[in-house]
């Protein structure tokens, strides 16, 4: 048994969360469902971004507390859980006592390692991205992404010596020691530390930004967001007691974040745990945005798809299935209601409802509901089976959750087909003998489709397996990837219809 630890990006608790995280969390749960599937020892964290500028603005303005904000924010965010049929197993939020203590923690182990200075700092801020930005990365004086002027600002800070470890970063990241997907990404990043990382502002005045942890023995200073929510990786652990979570599965194996903040998880983030002497992960996976009419979405420009609204109205798993499979992994995808129902109906409805639908109604048929003996071994399938789960893994490893769906729906595609060249409503009047074969290759299929779809649609998946009396409990991958998994006598029951067409 391997371990396996995927985090994503813990979202801005300024408002309700949107279909661009929903996204992410759909991506890290499938790669959390899929190292259970094969065996692994896996953990799977999310959690709230709790402190900043922003927050406290937006408090303000509907008249509440910071802390009560983010409370009602934080609440919307677990909600998710159900709604999107989350496993995470932990959620981290940023307000929270265990939370503080380990960023405290890992400060201090920065100044032990002479990394912290105080200085003036000088220069842009915007709080949509709660970020320090420099003036030729503004658009006529405005953050390209938020659409919002940037405030210019001089104060005296702490700073983070994060230009003694640029070089440290390039070799890792060129190395592959740090592994980033997809590898336009990794370009990008490295383009961006060849010139240089440079020391970076860590804190805040306090009488700025009342809304933050505060400065380890120097409460007149409150730490820089992202030095605070960064380390949420690893409080979330216990980091600060050294726990034996922190022990079991740290280093993480991937974080799962968006394309706009991968200086800071591939710049901040490593040059803080190589100061603080702390393994790195393993890998950063980076993919798009989900856009709108061509725009990325923003609680900030106010252009969002709510996934309440979005599951209401389709279902938990059609819309996981949407994320996954329309939406390319590591890229830029628009979210219409035209294409989810498209989608639906060729896809789910069509081809998964309706093969599920006819093997196990043929089955109840021609053999009572009892899966039927085979008299010629299926070599020829047993050969498509290894194939279809070798290509399914190397998409997985590939972080490309899309074609992994292409892998399923192209065995979907096959034995939909099979069922038309095979004719098995002829077979059972003309050939009993070769119907058996028939339908149990086509109840086999079905087996592996159900545990492929596992990570993808994990109700749909039960629901298919308890149709052939099978379950995700108590069987290895070794076992699940074996052709004949079937057996002669099973019980097999017909099911409520998957994914009833959508009309116009």
């Amino acid at each position: 048994m391997g371990k396996f630890y995927v985090t994503t990006a813990i979202p801005y608790a300024n408002s309700a969360p949107h279909i661009g995280f929903a996204m992410e969390a759909v991506q890290a749960d499938f790669l959390a469902r899929y190292h259970r599937l094969i065996g692994d020892d896996t953990y799977f964290l999310t959690g709230t971004d709790e402190h900043g500028i922003k927050i406290a603005e937006t408090a303000q303005k509907l008249g509440q507390l910071p802390q009560e904000h983010v409370d009602n924010i934080a609440d919307l965010n677990m909600q998710l859980k159900d709604l999107l049929n989350l496993s995470y197993d932990d959620f981290i939020r940023t307000t929270s006592d265990r939370h503080k203590i380990g960023s405290k923690k890992l400060w201090e182990k920065l100044v032990e390692a002479g990394d912290i200075y105080k200085g003036n700092y000088e220069g842009y801020y915007c709080s949509g991205c709660e970020a320090y930005v420099t003036e030729k990365e503004l658009v006529d004086g405005m953050c390209p992404i938020h659409k919002t002027k940037a405030q210019k600002f001089s104060e005296e800070n702490y700073f983070f010596k994060l230009s003694k470890y640029s070089d440290k970063i390039q070799q890792l990241i060129e190395s592959d020691a740090l592994k980033i997907i997809p590898l336009s990404r990794k370009k990008e990043f490295l383009n961006v530390v060849k010139g240089g990382l440079t020391d970076i502002s860590f804190s805040r005045p306090k009488a700025a930004l009342k809304w933050g942890i505060e400065v380890p023995n120097d409460p007149d200073q409150v730490m820089y967001v992202w030095c605070d929510a960064l380390s949420n990786y690893i409080t979330a652990l216990d980091f600060a007691n050294n726990g034996e979570l922190f022990k079991k599965y740290w280093p993480a194996d991937v974080h799962l974040i968006g394309k706009d903040i991968l200086r800071f998880h591939a710049g901040i983030w490593i040059g803080m745990l190589l100061s603080a002497g702390i393994s790195l992960p393993k890998s950063i996976y980076v993919h798009g945005f989900i856009t709108s009419g061509g725009m990325k979405m923003s609680k900030s420009l106010g252009n969002v798809i709510s996934p309440n609204d979005v599951v209401t109205k389709y279902g938990t798993d059609a819309m996981r299935y949407y994320l996954l499979r329309e939406i390319v992994t590591t890229d830029d995808g628009d979210f219409t209601y035209d294409r989810f129902e498209d989608l639906y109906n060729s896809e789910l409805a069509n081809n998964l409802g309706n093969l599920v639908n006819r093997v196990l109604s043929m089955t109840v048929r021609y053999f009572d509901g009892v899966c039927p003996a085979f008299a010629v071994d299926s070599i020829d399938m047993s050969d498509r089976i290894d194939l279809f789960w070798q290509e399914y893994a190397k998409a997985v490893e590939d972080f490309d959750l899309r074609q992994a769906a292409e892998v399923i729906v192209a065995l979907t595609d096959f034995a939909n087909k099979y069922i038309e060249d095979e004719k098995p409503w002829a077979l059972a009047k003309e050939n009993p003998s070769k119907l058996g074969n028939v339908m149990y290759d086509l109840l086999e299929i079905l087996r592996h489709i159900g545990y492929a779809l596992s990570p993808f649609m994990p109700e749909t998946s039960s629901k298919i397996l308890l149709a052939l009396g099978k379950s995700m409990e108590g069987v290895s991958f070794e076992n699940i990837k074996k052709w004949h998994g079937m057996k002669e006598g099973d019980s097999i029951n017909k099911c409520d219809q998957l994914f009833p067409r959508l009309e116009s």
